[in-house]
């Protein structure tokens, strides 16, 4: 099942998408319980928000392999985590603006883990009972910063460098989901999520070691090789298949 999250007439709803139908929920579907009412909107006539709000953003770093390779980095014997704002996340067709000309600064397409319960001390085995499902991420970098400062915060939480949606998908195999990123219609990243050197159940498990998730947190689980800079103008699409794509413009920071 699709669930978006959207505004109509400067109200938030929340729905479930098929096709270009979003048929509304009673309530958000992070927080529990829904049922579909009788009011349906056509997604095209609707501004389609991040499907979440999360109080906890968590980035895994060097996950493929092949990424690994490109950055001349080992390979990581745990998960890599760091940190983002949530203030950096944004929506589909919104515009990630770029800071300063001055840096590189790169698009990494990324399957997002959703969080679906309070999650603590998790084990691998009953890991995927605590998610409530998947979107697709851009978890846009500055390298300048992240060389600069020998960690990712910095670098990955400016606002507008969360891309998050456009819908959280329920049914799909995140382990075998493939993945792509088009950079103004040129395919720059195609993998599959079933080159992640950590898996899902493995990163639940190692994060909630760490830290308690809530509902809503989201963990971008990692990159496949092929990242590279962003320019004002471009339109850089993410996709996950079985999920959807999320698009987003370039531009400059006024």
């Amino acid at each position: 099942m699709k669930y978006i999250r959207f505004l109509k007439d400067e109200e938030i709803y929340y729905g479930v998408v098929k096709g270009n139908s979003i048929t509304q929920l009673d309530g958000d579907y992070i927080m529990g319980e829904t049922r579909p009412l009788s009011t349906e909107f056509n997604i095209n006539e609707v501004e389609v928000l991040p499907p979440v709000e999360p109080s906890q953003v968590i980035g895994i770093g060097l996950n493929y392999e092949l990424h690994a390779e490109e950055t001349g980095k080992p390979l990581p014997e745990e998960p890599m985590m760091f940190m983002a704002s949530p203030s950096a996340v944004i929506a589909h067709n919104s515009s990630i603006e770029l800071p300063t000309l001055e840096h590189r600064i790169d698009y990494e397409a990324e399957l997002v883990i959703v969080i679906g319960k309070e999650a603590n001390n998790v084990k691998k085995e009953e890991a995927y009972s605590y998610i409530f499902g998947y979107t697709v991420g851009n978890d846009v970098s500055d390298r300048h910063l992240q060389k600069k400062d020998g960690q990712f915060t910095r670098a990955k939480s400016f606002a507008t460098f969360k891309p998050l949606g456009p819908v959280i998908e329920t049914e799909l195999d995140p382990n075998n989901a493939p993945i792509k990123l088009k950079l103004n219609g040129e395919v720059k990243q195609e993998s599959n999520t079933n080159d992640l050197i950590h898996d899902i159940a493995g990163l639940i498990e190692k994060v909630t070691e760490v830290m308690t998730l809530k509902p809503g947190d989201v963990i971008y689980t990692g990159t496949p090789s092929g990242v590279g800079p962003l320019s004002p103008g471009d339109v850089v699409e993410a996709e996950v298949g079985g999920i959807g794509i999320l698009q987003n413009h370039v531009k400059e920071k006024s």
